[in-house]
């Protein structure tokens, strides 16, 4: 699970985050310009790679570039549901031990096979070193890793957990042992050159605030005859998205990598030579009620500025039309088999808002207004929310609550976030791939992103339940319950399910649309199996 604008105070989660880092546009020197073959793609980004160790990089740039060297245990369609990659087969042979059994026939860029060794290996170097990334807060449960033949994996458990198998295999990229056993403490480990890949790319090249190059690599097992389509793939860096839009109209790129400001979809629908395609999402904008302050701690206030939001307004006016409800909980329509449909979003209704703070002892004053009054966080650099937030003021005020605005630089805004220092949080998740680990962690007593700061000994049965379950039936059931509840007890409203866009030139096509921005058309089996004409 990656988020975007909140950096955890544990190792469990990474951040995706907009950088800082503001680079000058590339020269036209060199590789740039678009691609005049189909043996070259030009992509652009707009930051640079922040780690070259794929265990702890945890930038958008640095998923998308190690990805292409680096591959996992399983992928994700285009529904949500994980898939065979290096791994054909896993699952639990009890509740405290699980296995995958390893794809036959893959080698590392170098001609040495990829095993499961490799992965033994690595998942007992990381019990052993804890490298500072997400990879650390999965195998919390985990005992130790065997290779007990060159195809198979078995993973010894400490507690049931039904979540390691199947983040692990979707989260940890794949490292060669042969190399990474010399280095030490892998987590230190800064691979900025010679690098050996097993994915269907491998990087050559390496110019902070220009390009990044990389080469075809094969056989690969998920490109047309095992050979992936472009000789070469250029990631070209752009100071913000507005430039990288700029070059891919002028030809100067082939793929925009960033998702597509919502007020430019319009636009480039209608730009001739360039198309648009639409993302399922797996993140979402949510509010969450520090139950601790006053007023907060009445579910019935809680309940009023749920009823205070329009949900719909905010979906047509901020994202142009680009989202969709989640019912108002943390789990996105995209993960079909964990969504409850019974469970549906709060209405926008001011008057029941007031009905529900009379309720709860409040008397308005003569202007309409209620003697409440909170303090909402947010970040300026996260510029969706940002317009949210402004809406959600006036809608608060109609049904008589006053909400104070705080945007805060991003560091100070996880600060006082993680201190507890606000009334409502607004923000972002960037993705949401398992809502039982979602749900551990923004709702256990000790997860790193419970802002809401409560413990609710019920919701936490169906969550702990959920986690130890090995039934996965039961594991569906107890998460519904648990977003039920969550639901009834309004902790978190979530606003709705961002569908990012990409924008790609027309001349291109062939893609493997994956959820979410993270993988969208950038993934490894995408990049690999795409054409462009000349």
């Amino acid at each position: 699970m990656i988020y975007k604008y909140i950096l955890p105070v544990a190792a469990v989660a990474g951040l995706i985050a907009l950088s800082a880092c503001a680079p000058s546009a590339p020269s036209s020197s060199g590789s740039s310009g678009s691609s005049s073959s189909s043996s070259m793609l030009t992509i652009s980004i707009s930051s640079d790679i922040d780690d070259y160790n794929p265990l702890i990089g945890i930038s958008a740039t640095d998923r998308w570039i190690n990805d292409l060297m680096y591959p996992t245990l399983m992928g994700m369609n285009s529904t949500g549901s994980l898939t065979p990659e290096v791994a054909t087969q896993w699952g639990y042979t009890s509740p405290t031990q699980g296995y995958f059994d390893v794809r036959t026939g893959m080698k590392w860029s170098d001609g040495v096979a990829l095993t499961a060794d490799d992965v033994a290996w690595e998942l007992n170097a990381i019990l052993k070193y804890q490298p500072p990334g997400i990879i650390t807060g999965f195998v919390g449960d985990l005992k130790d890793a065997v290779a007990v033949s060159p195809t198979k994996v078995e993973l010894n458990l400490t507690h049931p957990d039904s979540t390691l198998i199947p983040e692990v295999g979707f989260w940890m990229p794949i490292i060669p042992e042969h190399i990474w056993d010399k280095v030490g403490n892998i987590g230190k480990y800064v691979p900025n050159k010679n690098w050996v890949s097993a994915g269907p790319y491998r990087m050559v090249s390496a110019v902070p605030g220009q390009a990044y190059t990389l080469t075809r690599v094969s056989p690969y097992p998920w490109a047309p005859g095992g050979k992936p389509t472009f000789s070469t793939i250029i990631f070209k860096v752009y100071p913000n998205v507005n430039t990288e839009l700029l070059a891919l109209r002028s030809g100067a790129v082939d793929v925009v990598a960033d998702s597509v400001p919502p007020s430019e979809v319009s636009v480039l629908q209608k730009t001739s030579g360039v198309k648009v395609q639409l993302v399922p999402g797996l993140g979402y904008e949510f509010l969450t009620y520090n139950v601790t302050k006053p007023g907060l701690n009445n579910v019935l206030v809680r309940e009023a500025l749920a009823h205070a939001v329009d949900d719909a307004t905010l979906r047509q006016v901020v994202l142009d039309g680009q989202g969709v409800s989640a019912g108002s909980v943390p789990i996105a329509p995209v993960l079909k088999q964990w969504v409850d449909p019974s469970i549906s979003e709060y209405s926008f209704d001011p008057a029941l808002s007031r009905k529900l703070l009379e309720q709860a002892g409040y008397k308005a004053n003569s202007s309409g207004m209620f003697p409440l009054s909170f303090n909402v966080i947010y970040s300026l650099q996260d510029a969706v929310t940002s317009e949210v937030v402004t809406l959600l003021k006036s809608e608060a005020a109609e049904a008589g609550i006053t909400l104070n605005l705080q945007g805060l630089s991003q560091n100070t805004f996880l600060a006082q976030s993680a201190a507890g220092n606000f009334d409502i949080y607004a923000g972002q998740f960037l993705i949401e791939n398992n809502p039982v680990v979602g749900m551990q962690l923004a709702f256990e007593p000790k997860g790193v992103n419970n802002f809401t700061f409560d413990t609710n000994n019920q919701l936490m049965s169906y969550i702990d339940g959920a986690v130890s379950s090995d039934n996965a039936a039961q594991e569906v059931s107890l998460i519904h319950q648990a977003a039920a509840l969550i639901h009834s007890q309004v902790y978190d409203n979530v606003l709705f399910m961002q569908n990012p866009a990409v924008a790609y030139s027309s001349k291109c096509s062939g893609w493997e649309v994956e959820p979410s921005e993270l993988l969208s058309i950038i993934s490894p089996e995408s990049l690999a199996n795409a054409k462009c004409s000349s």
